[in-house]
Formats: structure tokens, C-alpha cells, sequence
């Protein structure tokens, strides 16, 4: 004998029309108490919405990214007979009063109000010092550094990645806004099992240097947009640049300097560098400056070793020019400055600004 009640949305505070972003069930579907039905995501805070009783869904009320609001009703559940025996409350209560979890239901879903507490938790962590096993979620330390950077999935898929040991952070979503479906983390585990998908990230002494794809945001919701394609340079700088920004110490400097004898000197050689084909400019000299500093303080002329523990001192001096281009700044080297005067360096700055800009 069984009874039939009607499963609603539960209270979710002070939010209405909430975006149903997983649907976890399916009409003729077998349920335990507390098993999840459908998930919710609102502005702050995604949370599943739970069975009251065991027993089997009659009639889905509700689609994928349909939207919700409290009250509003999800399935219809044909309560089983044992269910039914130990349930005192009304039907229409139900929803709202949902029966205890059976004892072997270790770790029932939180309510609305404390999922909306709870779930940044995870943005909340203290940061990570040491690597982290395949499977933590903290996997890369981005939740500490980023917390827009924690992988986008519910709740449900990220106890299923948890469960299968695998690190969301190397997972690409397929759901919309680049959500991480159970699919896909199943599709994952048969990549990395077929060997096309390898589970570790370049990293530098334990420290994970591979960041997660970057969240497809609709900026277009904020007002007017253009999209502009990159150059071939800027694909190529953007992987250097941020391989170097991890692992170049970084350093800035302010000081003051009197110059005074400084111009003198380059304003009266200024007619012999036009007789060479360039100007002479205050540039070439800050470069001699660097390369006294960078003599003076080497390890400022350093790059962190691979094993990230050494670091590797360098004993030439290579200098980087910022050159501004109608496609974005490029910023061409200059070798060997050590070994180079005045005059030489300010030829070689013309002809390599001159090469950036023509690309």
C-alpha cells in the first residue's frame, strides 16, 4: 500500500525563480529519503533538493533550467509502504518536514539556508602550502588564491569526483556556463584510462602551475561588447608570460637620481647617433644603470630552478625593452649588455624597435 504526495521546493530565503541546473531523477525512478532530486543555483550558492520519503516518482513537474521558486511543486512521489507506516505528518507537509535519513545516510544535503553558508567554505580555506592529492578540491590552491576559480559543479558531481578520485580543477564542464556534469567527470576517468588524458600539471618543485580554463562569462549582460581575435604574438606571449610570472622572482624598484650630466653627456653626442642612423635617448643609459644594479645585487638577475628549491644565477646580462606596437606592447631582448657602450646599445634599441613594430 502506498500513499502519493506532492515533493515542493523547500525554503530557499529571500530568492525566487531560481534556475534548475540538474535534474537527478526520472519518472519511474526508485528513491531512498534524502537522495537528490533536483539541483538549484542561485546568485550565491548551488544546493540539491532532496526526497522526503522513499519511494517511486510518480511525475516530474519540472525540466532542466526550468526556473523555481519556494512552493513550487517538483514531482509527484509514490510513497512506499514502509515510508508511509512511520510518516505522522500530512501530506502537504511533506516537502516542508522531510523524514529523518535512514542511519546508513552518512552525509544528507544541507538545507537552502545552510547550503547558503556552507558552500563557500571551500572559497574560505586557509591557503595551501603543500601539493594536494588528485581529488581534493583544493587541488592547485585556487580556492585560496581564487575563489572564482573553484570548478563549477553541484554538489552531487563533486561527491561523485570525490568518490572516484578525481581533481575537478583538470575536468571541462559541458553544462551551461561550463558547468561539470557527471558525464563529464565519467568521461574524464576513461580518457586518463585510455592514456589520452594524463591526470599531472607542469609544476615547479610540487607547486601546480596548471590553472583551469577560464570561466566563459557573458559580458555582453553588462552592456556593449566587441569581440577582437588575437594576433599570432599575443597567443604565442600568453603562455611565456605566464610561465615567467611564476617563475621569475619579481622585483620593483623606486629611486630618485640626478641626471644633470647625464643629459649633458647625451645631448652632446645626440648629432654623432643621428649621424649613425638613431636617436640617442635616455633609455640606452637606464640599461647601463640596470646592468651596475644587476651586478651589485645578482640575485635580483636570477630565475627559480625547475626543482624549486635552487635558484640559478646568471652571469650575462640580458635586458627587455617595452615597445609599444599598433598590435599591443612586445618587448624585444637585448643581449649581452654588459659588453656593449652607449652608442652600440642605442643602434641595437632602434633596429629592434623598429623590427617589433613591422613584426
Amino acid at each position: 500500500m502506498s500513499n502519493t504526495i506532492e515533493i515542493k521546493v523547500p525554503d530557499i530565503g529571500d530568492f525566487s525563480d531560481i534556475p534548475v541546473i540538474e535534474v537527478l531523477v526520472s519518472e519511474g525512478d526508485q528513491v531512498n529519503a534524502e537522495d537528490g532530486l533536483i539541483t538549484l543555483e542561485s546568485d550565491k550558492a548551488t544546493m540539491e533538493v532532496p526526497s522526503p520519503a522513499a519511494g517511486i516518482i510518480r511525475e516530474m513537474k519540472l525540466k532542466l533550467d526550468d526556473t523555481v521558486s519556494e512552493g513550487d511543486v517538483i514531482a509527484i512521489l509514490d510513497v512506499s509502504e514502509s515510508a508511509a507506516a512511520g510518516d505522522e505528518t500530512p501530506a502537504g507537509d511533506a516537502a516542508e518536514e522531510p523524514e529523518q535519513a535512514p542511519e546508513e545516510q552518512t552525509e544528507p544535503e544541507p538545507s537552502a539556508k545552510e547550503e547558503s553558508v556552507r558552500e563557500p567554505a571551500i572559497e574560505e580555506s586557509p591557503a595551501v602550502t603543500q601539493p594536494v592529492s588528485p581529488g581534493d578540491e583544493r587541488a592547485s590552491g585556487l580556492a585560496a588564491v581564487d575563489p572564482s576559480r573553484v570548478p563549477y559543479a553541484s554538489p552531487a558531481v563533486r561527491k561523485f569526483a570525490r568518490e572516484l578520485g578525481v581533481d575537478l580543477s583538470l575536468v571541462t564542464g559541458s553544462g551551461s556556463k561550463g558547468r561539470i556534469l557527471r558525464e563529464d567527470v565519467s568521461a574524464f576517468i576513461k580518457s586518463v584510462m585510455s592514456g589520452s588524458v594524463s591526470m599531472g600539471a607542469p609544476s615547479i618543485g610540487g607547486l601546480n602551475l596548471d590553472f583551469p580554463e577560464l570561466p566563459d562569462v557573458d559580458y555582453s549582460r553588462y552592456g556593449e561588447t566587441e569581440k577582437q581575435s588575437l594576433s599570432r604574438i599575443q597567443k604565442i606571449s600568453a603562455s611565456h608570460l605566464h610561465r615567467n610570472w611564476v617563475g621569475i622572482p619579481h622585483v620593483t624598484q623606486h629611486d630618485e637620481a640626478d641626471i644633470t650630466d647625464m643629459e649633458a653627456f647625451r645631448l652632446a653626442n645626440a648629432d654623432e647617433a643621428k649621424a649613425q642612423g638613431f636617436k640617442l635617448t635616455p633609455l640606452v643609459f637606464l640599461i647601463k644603470a640596470m646592468v651596475a644594479s644587476l651586478k651589485k645585487f645578482p640575485r635580483v638577475n636570477a630565475s627559480l630552478g625547475a626543482d624549486g628549491e635552487t635558484l640559478v644565477m646568471k652571469k650575462y646580462f640580458n635586458i627587455g625593452i617595452a615597445v609599444d606596437t599598433p598590435d599591443g606592447l612586445v618587448v624585444p631582448v637585448l643581449r649581452d649588455c654588459e659588453r656593449k657602450g652607449i652608442m652600440e646599445l642605442g643602434a641595437e634599441l632602434a633596429e629592434v624597435s623598429a623590427r617589433a613594430r613591422d613584426k
